[in-house]
């Protein structure tokens, strides 16, 4: 049976501590500073919890089986692939940035990392009723990750190789 999720913005109530995703830098962002930032208004923090009761822990804390980050962003038209770049102004455009995005080794296989960018896109997609990006940004963690990216849409930036964007229309046929 297939474990069931749900989103929420992290809290206290979350067993960062027990994540382990593979990636050292990203297991250490979530165990040592998403808090931090959360507090200093750097990144929204957004984790996916299995809904069941054997989610919890042994301290009563919710175990914290994918998580992701939002921020905001500008970027330079000059950054742009040519098709997005001929219809925009010069000036420096908003975008969501897309900071990390990581599951659990213990949900490899359930589709988790796709869930937790639809809801990142659904976020970006809701926030930009209130908020103006042309869309989301990410940079690549490894090769596999920008496969994965390449994979939902992602088109390539001409500042950096790992460094994508998905079109906001894109995100909004999605939603």
């Amino acid at each position: 049976m297939e474990p069931e999720f749900i989103s929420e913005p992290l809290g206290e109530h979350h067993d960062r501590a027990a994540f382990v995703c593979g990636v050292e830098s990203l297991d250490r962002y979530i165990k040592h500073q998403a808090t931090q930032d959360i507090r200093r208004h750097l990144a929204a923090v957004h984790v996916f919890c299995e809904t069941s009761a054997i989610a919890r822990t042994a301290t009563g804390l919710v175990q914290v089986a994918g998580f992701y980050t939002l921020s905001a962003l500008s970027i330079y038209v000059r950054d742009l692939p040519a098709s997005i770049a001929k219809r925009m102004p010069r000036y420096p455009l908003p975008v969501t940035l897309l900071g990390r995005l990581a599951r659990d080794v213990k949900y490899r296989g359930h589709g988790l990392g796709n869930l937790l960018l639809y809801d990142a896109i659904e976020a970006t997609v809701r926030v930009a009723e209130q908020i103006a990006s042309i869309g989301l940004v990410v940079d690549a963690e490894n090769d596999s990750a920008l496969r994965f990216y390449e994979r939902h849409g992602f088109e390539h930036l001409t500042s950096a190789p790992k460094r994508l964007i998905l079109r906001m229309e894109t995100m909004r046929r999605l939603v």
